[in-house]
């Protein structure tokens, strides 16, 4: 008599898919460089003058105190839901899960914006201009777009990385011709009026003032956020226990100096003056500027930002999507949000639902006014700034024991993501004082007596407390794991930690 097959174990994400490079790549193209770049300078050059590129540089310093967190959790936990798993083995299953919603929910709040962003500029790249003015034209393409770019993650993470790396080429290549250009007229006087000769203080960001420069760090932190979309691939990357975790350390290196060569290269060809006063257009800056600096090539910028915020949609995807599955698998949320597919290996019911309340966010928030829609990226701070913050307390505490067996443990492991997490707070205070005020927000309107971003902010957090509690008074068993110690032998780098995403070490 023939036996009965064993029975087929659950389908794993596909282990080994991308390699460092990808990986770093996928970081990068999900800060959205030049669309980030394309909003920030205008405001910060408004608030510091010829200091902006100053502020970008003191602004990637809680990044980088950061991603050194993320680097060392990661070693010693390489699952793809990041701070959720983190936070939990640290602090426990409370914190663990409203970080863990807080990742999700930044991709819900600004895929939709990035798909209008990267169809708006996609059709002035080729001229059709009235297309990418039209409301109904491009708010369609924008979802056919979302649409594709999660098909593209769910056929496979190796695929995505193709896509990745042409679109940073891209991307890259057009912001350095469009700096490159614009330096080279500056030292050809041949500038816009009000324009400057680049100097060295330039990088000093206290010469605007205390004032200003925090209003400018609000602006400039937020410019780097995205790169740990690399550490959420641990999973599916070669070398996952360092691999993953280097890539987002040099993504922010990358930002940097990126950052400051096309921010010096802006600031020195307009001016501050003009971008101050053009510092409400966010975006369109480069549009703006694309004319003056390239003439008939300004295509060109606007190639980059549809490129950056082509491959932003995608990759944003990606944190969310991946939170959701390890949510899910360790019973958090509800386990069709941890399927995955067994021909592609990647998580296509949360990718799916990810995309589709992105969608239905995306309509509904404009169905209230464009400017609500930018509203609704200002509360992104918020979300941004707190789980970046847990982050970095959570790897002092699940490191504790091990801060004091070298001065490199103390200062990476401990003081340097700690001193991250409190400059993040500081700023998320700054960011709730001025969000209280409705004439910061885009609309300008009072929402329950305070800006917009601040209630949309409050609201996205106070409903994952809410769906918490639901949760866990439908399924508990996630809250009975208990914060836990590295495995010392991992730690001290002797041997990897365990593949097996549930195996909490005490």
């Amino acid at each position: 008599m023939p036996t009965a097959p064993p029975e087929s174990s659950p389908a794993r994400l596909k282990e080994d898919a991308i390699g460092f490079v990808d990986a770093l790549v996928i970081g990068l193209n999900a800060t959205s460089p030049a669309y980030s770049l394309a909003a920030v300078i205008g405001p910060i050059a408004a608030l510091v003058g010829v200091y902006a590129p100053g502020v970008l540089l003191a602004s990637f310093v809680p990044m980088a105190l950061i991603a050194t967190a993320f680097f060392y959790l990661n070693r010693v936990d390489q699952d793809c839901g990041t701070t959720f798993s983190w936070v939990t083995r640290a602090m426990g299953p409370w914190a663990g899960w409203i970080g863990g919603w807080s990742i999700a929910m930044t991709g819900v709040l600004v895929v939709g914006s990035l798909a209008d962003v990267g169809v708006r500029y996609g059709l002035y790249t080729v001229g059709l201009d009235a297309m990418a003015d039209s409301t109904p034209i491009r708010m369609g393409l924008a979802v056919v777009l979302i649409l594709l770019m999660t098909w593209l993650c769910v056929l496979g993470t190796d695929v995505s990385a193709k896509l990745q790396n042409g679109l940073i080429v891209a991307q890259v290549t057009a912001l350095l011709v469009f700096a490159g250009v614009a330096l080279a007229r500056v030292y050809g006087d041949n500038a816009m009026e009000g324009g400057l000769h680049p100097s060295v203080s330039w990088l000093n960001p206290s010469g605007s003032g205390g004032a200003a420069l925090s209003g400018g760090l609000l602006l400039g932190v937020f410019a780097y956020w995205g790169w740990e979309s690399a550490v959420n691939l641990s999973e599916e990357t070669k070398d996952g226990d360092s691999a993953p975790g280097r890539a987002g350390v040099w993504s922010t290196l990358i930002l940097l100096a990126t950052y400051i060569s096309v921010g010096i290269a802006v600031v020195a060809f307009a001016g501050p003056a003009w971008l101050s006063e053009n510092a409400e257009e966010e975006e369109a800056v480069f549009a703006l500027l694309s004319t003056e600096v390239m003439g008939s090539w300004d295509w060109v910028v606007y190639f980059a930002v549809a490129t950056s915020a082509v491959a932003s949609t995608q990759t944003t995807i990606i944190p969310a999507s991946r939170t959701a599955l390890s949510m899910a698998r360790r019973h958090a949320l509800p386990q069709t949000f941890g399927h995955i597919s067994p021909a592609h290996r990647t998580p296509d019911v949360s990718t799916w639902w990810v995309a589709g309340i992105a969608i239905v966010w995306y309509f509904g928030i404009s169905a209230i006014s464009e400017n609500a829609l930018f509203d609704s990226l200002t509360a992104l701070s918020l979300l941004i700034a707190f789980y970046y913050a847990l982050t970095g307390v959570a790897c002092a505490v699940y490191h504790r024991r091990h801060l004091t067996e070298s001065v490199r443990n103390l200062v990476l492991i401990g003081i340097g993501p700690v001193v991250g997490a409190l400059l993040l707070l500081w700023l998320l205070a700054l960011s709730i004082r001025d969000m209280a005020n409705p004439e910061n927000s885009y609309s300008g309107q009072a929402w329950l007596g305070v800006g917009p971003p601040l209630v949309i902010g409050i609201s996205v957090l106070l409903a994952g407390v809410l769906t918490m509690f639901w949760w866990r008074a439908k399924d508990g068993r996630f809250w009975q794991e208990k914060a836990g110690l590295p495995d010392p032998d991992v730690v001290h780098g002797i041997r990897r930690a365990a593949a097996d995403p549930d195996d909490l070490e005490g």
